[in-house]
């Protein structure tokens, strides 16, 4: 600024600015008012650096910079290099075509949500999926709400209000977000009883802890953790019998329930659903959008009665899904019918099922590339995926990727992060390192690289 303030004396009006052509596009795009925000806020960080330079047009431009990174969403797809398949933070599962067309077609129409196409009236918001979730576990009937930790809430604030829930030790786990499966027990209105220890509980146990008050048993597989060495739980199918034979209902809750046997991708082997229903539990509970591979839901399944009771709790309403979540699962759960073109079509055990060696190729195709935009070595690496969300916490899948180098790995990350399609890894050896299990579009992913 020079001595006299003439450059500051020189800012334009607001309406000067807004004669000019950027400005007009931007209003075009962004609105008269927004446009006018954007210029007043130019104009006052120019007055607060001098003013020097601070045309009309300059302030124009600023102010559409401006409102184009407010148009950003916040929401933005990424590419998921960190080699978690079902990253919580980067949305879970994807979903199949299938069921991104059902969502679609669920937003632009007006769909046969709540209403009996047959008999002209009114019908139920569950019956969508009841017949589907029934065939695919064998279970008598079947209810969904908006997560699995609805799910048990809900089973939970049916079955025993105001009276005892059992619960093995080593079983009150604790999910995302610090939330525990004892506060979710509290506000259910449960009262908790803890039977054995952290390491090792027993059917005396339980038989032990069976009273009066006792309105429901729970068994939570501890599917985000597991305890090694000297253990011992009572397996579901033994535990149905000890609540069956004293008129208690056993709640199973899955957590990320799968609708497959995973054992045939060369991971452990973790109950199915319907082998869940078949051992006992009176209800199962489990996710939709960890491994059965759809949208957020929570699923519950099994007695009649029982599930008669839980669509009656009020609370089951403020648990309910949308239209388009519904369309979605729908469009998910049909994918199961046809079991030998599900790995095919489900992106989650797709990426799963992925071989080794394919990934390795693509490591080799893309490394040149992706050392010369970002002027970093790459070099191909084998390296271990994970499922993620929970699911299978010590079982890793063999991936390979690349490790960039020849920058500090925290300021090679930021630099990912700010593309146009923001790329996220992880940093191991002190390289940021890009496990391409979950990158299907490589041509995309090299463009990006290159955006200015």
């Amino acid at each position: 600024m020079g001595a006299d303030g003439s450059a500051l004396r020189r800012l334009p009006a607001v309406d000067r600015v807004l004669r000019t052509p950027e400005a007009e596009a931007a209003v075009a795009r962004h609105g008269r008012s927004q446009t006018v925000k954007a210029v007043r806020l130019a104009l006052a960080e120019a007055r607060a650096t001098g003013g020097e330079g601070a045309t009309p047009a300059a302030i124009a431009a600023a102010a559409g910079l401006r409102l184009e990174a407010a148009r950003r969403p916040k929401v933005r797809p990424v590419f998921n290099l960190t080699g978690t398949i079902l990253h919580t933070n980067l949305g879970r599962a994807l979903l199949a075509e299938e069921a991104v067309e059902a969502a679609v077609t669920a937003m632009r129409q007006a769909l046969a949500l709540e209403y009996d196409l047959g008999g002209g009236r009114r019908g139920e918001r569950d019956g969508v999926l009841r017949e589907l979730l029934c065939e695919l576990t064998g279970a008598e009937d079947a209810t969904v709400v908006n997560n699995n930790a609805a799910a048990v809430l809900l089973a939970l604030n049916t079955l025993a209000e105001g009276r005892e829930a059992i619960v093995s030790r080593g079983e009150l786990i604790e999910i995302g977000g610090a939330f525990r499966m004892p506060e979710i027990m509290a506000r259910a209105g449960s009262r908790l009883v803890e039977v054995g220890t952290t390491n090792r509980t027993h059917q005396k146990d339980y038989r032990g802890a069976i009273g009066p008050e006792t309105g429901v048993i729970l068994k939570v597989h501890t599917s985000n953790y597991r305890i090694e060495g000297f253990v011992a739980e009572v397996p579901a199918r033994v535990l149905a019998g000890i609540a069956g034979a004293a008129g208690v209902p056993l709640v199973n809750d899955l957590g990320s329930g799968s609708l497959v046997d995973l054992s045939g991708f060369g991971l452990a082997r973790e109950p199915t659903v319907a082998e869940a229903v078949a051992e006992g539990a009176d209800l199962v509970t489990f996710s939709g959008d960890k491994l059965l591979g759809g949208p957020q839901a929570g699923f519950i399944v099994g007695r009649a009665a029982l599930i008669a009771r839980i669509n009656r709790n009020p609370m089951k309403r403020a648990m309910r899904l949308d239209k388009i979540r519904l369309a979605a699962l729908e469009a998910t759960l049909r994918l199961y019918l046809d079991p030998d073109r599900l790995v095919a079509r489900l992106p989650t055990l797709r990426l799963i099922a992925r071989p080794k060696e394919e990934i390795a190729t693509l490591a080799r195709e893309l490394a040149p590339a992706v050392a010369a935009a970002l002027g970093v070595e790459a070099a191909v690496v084998d390296c271990a995926s994970q499922v993620g969300s929970g699911a299978l916490p010590l079982e890793e899948i063999a991936s390979a990727g690349l490790a960039l180098r020849g920058a500090a790995p925290d300021a090679l990350a930021a630099r990912l992060r700010a593309l146009p399609v923001p790329v996220i890894g992880r940093i191991a050896d002190g390289a940021l390192l890009l496990d391409l299990r979950c990158l299907e579009d490589p041509r995309g992913f090299l463009a990006n690289l290159a955006a200015p």
